[in-house]
């Protein structure tokens, strides 16, 4: 395999593939990974550390392509790796070559696992670099993948995890969410009953970093449910900006009930968390530009509905920033639209609210979450 092939290969994975490929040059199991091809060396080269490794293939992508990688690095790794990079200086071309094959091999093998598991993955990598080749690759990326807590929820589903979960105490159920995407916490606590839903929630906002005795124990259980048992470590998870970020992708009267059971007996916890999401009530302290905007992108059957269960504050907010023509159609919808489903009506501001948060993340829009931002104009 030419060095260009070698290198086209590398440079044309993603971001997230290159990233994780490249911390596993850079971990703790520093061994040469296999060759598919052995170079005659004329001389002795220096023997090169894994963090020296991913510092040539940073230098060899280009900065185009090492910053779009560092976008998924933490600021630890980042300042290691860009040292390294710093002092690496010349590199004879064989060494170059030679981690870049190696480099590209792991590309493959993550890709491998990514699209189809590791079964999937020992079929591709024996075809294209044969029986023992594999297995060696294959040894080195999972151990790799041992090293991330919770890894097997990442193949869970939502009706999965609830399964395993519902009948845990609210502080483990707390925990094991916290190792998985928001949109899938989401999913689970909308399932649970309402008032452990309540503790659930608080104890992912109140949560510090777990002992890593309590991890293992954790871990092993459920590893035993998913067939799967990863090593654990003293991580930071949950949090309050983890939960606003679930809140934001739970469904309304999941949310409402929630934050109404919260308040209760712990309001000022419930208002920090409330600080940090945003809800359909929260549009009206949006700038009117960025209402005129996401309200191009609403279905104005959406737009009638959500207000049939809406304050003064936001259904003024609302109609001064339509046409005259569109306000006056959205009220004449309003007095003839009756018998509705409180359901429908949170549907709709909740469709509403995915409208907001997506022009938000196109940077099509602003919005003010924690009071913390100060807008120029």
């Amino acid at each position: 395999m030419s060095n260009s092939r070698k290198t086209r290969g590398a440079a044309n994975g993603t971001a997230e593939k290159t990233q994780a490929a490249a911390a596993n040059f850079a971990g703790e199991n520093r061994d040469e990974l296999p060759r598919t091809q052995q170079v005659v060396k004329e001389k002795p080269l220096p023997v090169l550390t894994g963090p020296q490794k991913a510092a040539a293939v940073i230098v060899s992508l280009g900065a185009d392509k090492a910053s779009q990688i560092y976008k998924f690095m933490e600021s630890d790794d980042v300042e290691t790796l860009t040292l390294e990079v710093a002092k690496l200086g010349y590199l004879d071309s064989r060494q170059t070559e030679d981690i870049l094959g190696d480099f590209y091999e792991l590309c493959l093998t993550n890709k491998a696992i990514t699209e189809g598991g590791l079964e999937y993955a020992r079929t591709v990598l024996e075809k294209a670099f044969g029986e023992q080749t594999a297995s060696q690759l294959l040894e080195k990326v999972e151990k790799s993948m041992k090293n991330r807590q919770f890894a097997f929820l990442d193949k869970a589903d939502a009706k999965s995890l609830f399964s395993a979960l519902q009948y845990e105490r609210p502080q483990t159920i707390a925990l094991v969410l916290s190792y998985v995407s928001p949109g899938k916490s989401a999913n689970v606590v909308e399932q649970l009953d309402p008032a452990k839903q309540i503790k659930v929630v608080e104890n992912m906002a109140k949560m510090e970093s777990p002992s890593p005795s309590t991890m293992k124990i954790i871990e092993a259980e459920m590893g035993r449910r998913f067939s799967t048992i990863i090593s654990s470590k003293h991580v930071k998870v949950g949090g309050i900006d983890f939960v606003a970020d679930m809140m934001n992708n739970i469904d309304r009267s999941s949310e409402k009930s929630i934050f109404d059971g919260l308040s209760i007996y712990n309001q000022e916890l419930a208002d920090e968390i409330r600080k940090r999401m945003f809800v359909f009530e929260d549009l009206v302290s949006m700038d009117d530009r960025s209402v005129q905007r996401f309200l191009r992108d609403c279905d104005p059957k959406d737009i009638v509905l959500s207000l049939k269960a809406a304050t003064d504050d936001v259904a003024n907010k609302l109609l001064a920033n339509m046409s005259t023509r569109m306000a006056q159609n959205i009220r004449d919808d309003l007095e003839i639209t009756t018998n509705v489903r409180m359901k429908d009506v949170e549907e709709a501001q909740q469709r509403i609210v995915d409208v907001i948060r997506k022009l938000e993340e196109q940077n099509e829009i602003i919005i003010i979450k924690s009071g913390k931002d100060d807008i120029i104009a």
